[in-house]
């Protein structure tokens, strides 16, 4: 799967848990959204394991550094690695 079918795939998680409209790029991070604190970061980590049915270990979700990397991790870990 490559960076743009996860992105793709993520819009409709974000879509359900912001109330603003957020447009996926692979340059977004959480600082260029108001509404994007911890707390809907810890909601958006369970409704993407449970969207891709994948499991991210301690750290390394917080190592990236924007939506591109983080589609890159989701790739990865559906790969196996």
């Amino acid at each position: 799967m490559t960076q743009n079918e996860v992105i793709a795939r993520l819009q409709p998680i974000f879509d359900d848990l912001f109330m603003e409209q957020v447009v996926l790029t692979p340059k977004l991070s959480a600082d260029d959204v108001e509404e994007w604190d911890s707390i809907l970061q810890i909601s958006l980590l369970m409704a993407v394991e449970r969207g891709f049915n994948i499991r991210f270990r301690v750290g390394e979700v917080e190592a990236t550094k924007n939506v591109g990397q983080f589609a890159d991790l989701i790739a990865r870990r559906m790969n196996g690695n």
